[in-house]
């Protein structure tokens, strides 16, 4: 379910409405269908559950207008880019749009798909949201601005002088602005991991930066002599007469943790709370939520706070396949720092509703249970994804029918192909899609993606008289065909991939006659989990369109 305003800006998502197909039609899809699988949790009255955004909805950033909360997420090398969310009582969240939807912004085109947008943060300030991030590998550190958060967003304007990831915006109290980010320590690292978070001056009017106003702000991170690793994502608030210093400590891993500094002046040293970290889950090795940090705090018009984070939902040691989280904590103040979680505590799965939450509404994760498109809107659903860029000249809808046009003959090249995918937000599900025509020399089908390397794909192709129904495997980019089976008659099919447990089955169902074709044995769902693919996104569950080669 979309708002009113989201649905209204669902044909602006992906750059432009989606063109009728006037080109012969090589792969039609009817529908595609994706449901949690298993008990849905068990969250007593007024509370709610934890994540509040599942799936790969890593980093997340938080901004408040009036009553109005705003949320941004990173999004790497998938198009369209920054998802925002809006909520008016921190529980119920709604996808209002993305911050970046057309080429002129920026394009990723043949980058690796863990590269392209970093952890951005978002801010509002006299009339204005303001969302800076990283594009890495695409251009470095950018600002971009917008009235109303679901858009339209300007183009970027580039921040050359800032080097790094992880740009924050700080907005003090007389006006000034600053960028703290994270980047290379002074001189030569003293060891792997070694980094450091400086400091600039901008000017809001004109979004430039001060020359000459480069500072650091933390050398290695809370003690140089223990050699902490990646300090990242810093965010600056001004809390009764202090200026705090949140980052990120650790990595974004199962060592992930989340540290405050403070100081009575920017222009003085940031000194470490002697009891950081204020969260993690580094010392619950066996704990099913882990990888707790990269926070950003908000304050409510009735002056509570609460944080967002990110972490993850191992299912086998530390693999995990819908990517890292969306979840939150209220924060608490005490002797002048910040608390989140009492060291040795797990991440709470349900938490008490705030006064003004409705207990009525439902929310992101329960919607996010059941998701079906019958691609009738004219315009694609704003949670499919695209790979790279933003161009969509081989999809294309109308009359009820999603239509690929092969780019490509693999989804391992570097190019950007025919592929369109929707987050994996639960450990056990079903997916199916209708392919109701797969023309000579188009292979067609569902995707398990993780990136080009990392994939599985249940494919259709025609084989003479007969079509032929297989499974591949790439498994660091090298190609495996597992299993096929010949399909007699013509006719629609529906393609299904069930994730049991911690095993991935596909299948095949003619739909005259109703019968389910299992296509090769269960396939282990740790093929493509972050753990062994690598990178920081989760898996999606897509369609994909490919030429055949004959």
């Amino acid at each position: 379910m979309m708002t009113r305003r989201a649905s209204s800006l669902a044909t602006i998502l992906l750059g432009t409405l989606i063109p009728a197909f006037t080109a012969q039609a090589t792969a039609t899809f009817a529908w595609f269908d994706y449901q949690a699988s298993g008990k849905a949790p068990q969250v007593a009255e007024g509370h709610f559950s934890n994540p509040i955004l599942p799936g790969f909805y890593p980093d997340p950033s938080i901004t408040r207008k009036d009553d109005t909360y705003y949320l941004v997420n990173s999004s790497f090398a998938y198009t369209p880019g920054l998802p925002i969310f809006e909520s008016q009582d921190l529980v119920h969240w709604e996808l209002a749009g993305h911050a970046l939807n057309r080429p002129s912004q920026v394009t990723f085109d043949n980058l690796n798909t863990s590269r392209g947008i970093f952890a951005p943060t978002i801010r509002y300030h006299d009339g204005l949201f303001y969302i800076i991030t990283t594009a890495v590998d695409a251009g470095g550190n950018f600002i971009i601005t917008a009235k109303d958060p679901a858009g339209p967003w300007s183009d970027p304007v580039w921040l050359p002088e800032v080097g790094g990831i992880d740009p924050d915006l700080f907005i003090d109290d007389d006006g000034r602005a600053y960028i703290a980010h994270n980047d290379a320590p002074p001189g030569e690292p003293l060891y792997d991991g070694h980094r450091a978070v400086w400091m600039w001056e901008i000017d809001l009017d004109t979004l430039k930066v001060k020359p000459d106003t480069r500072k650091l702000l933390i050398n290695g991170g809370v003690d140089i002599s223990k050699q902490p690793v990646w300090i990242e994502g810093p965010h600056i608030y001004h809390v009764n007469g202090w200026y705090y210093l949140t980052c990120a400590e650790g990595g974004t891993s199962v060592n992930h943790s989340q540290v405050v500094f403070r100081t009575r002046s920017l222009s003085e040293p940031f000194v470490p709370y002697e009891n950081n970290p204020i969260l993690t889950q580094r010392d619950r090795p066996q704990s099913d939520i882990t990888s707790t940090g990269h926070a950003d705090f908000v304050q409510t018009p009735q002056g509570d706070w609460w944080s967002v984070f990110l972490a993850t939902r191992p299912y086998e040691g530390n693999h995990y396949n819908t990517g890292r989280e969306t979840f939150i904590l209220p924060l608490t103040w005490s002797e002048g720092w910040p608390h989140l979680l009492p060291a040795g505590e797990p991440v709470p799965k349900t938490l008490p509703m705030p006064e003004n939450a409705s207990p009525d509404k439902t929310t992101f994760a329960e919607r996010s249970r059941h998701f079906r498109d019958e691609f009738d809107k004219g315009a694609l659903d704003p949670q499919w994804l695209g790979l790279n860029t933003f161009e969509r000249s081989w999809v294309a809808a109308e009359n009820g029918a999603l239509r690929l046009s092969p780019v490509t003959d693999s989804l391992v090249v570097s190019e950007q192909s025919a592929f369109l995918g929707k987050r994996q937000q639960h450990m056990q599900f079903t997916a199916s899609a209708k392919l109701e025509e797969t023309q000579p020399g188009t292979t067609a089908g569902l995707v398990v993606f993780q990136n080009r390397r990392y994939h599985y794909f249940l494919g259709v192709k025609k084989a003479g008289s007969q079509r032929l129904a297989f499974v591949e495997k790439v498994e660091d980019g090298k190609v495996t065909r597992v299993a096929e089976t010949t399909l007699e008659g013509e006719g629609p099919l529906v393609l299904t991939v069930e994730n049991q447990q911690k095993a991935l089955q596909f299948s095949v169902t003619d739909t005259k006659t109703n019968q389910q074709i299992i296509v090769g044995k269960p396939l282990p769902a740790t093929l493509v989990s972050t753990q062994t693919a690598g990178g920081f996104v989760g898996a999606l569950i897509g369609l994909h369109a490919r030429a055949s080669g004959e």
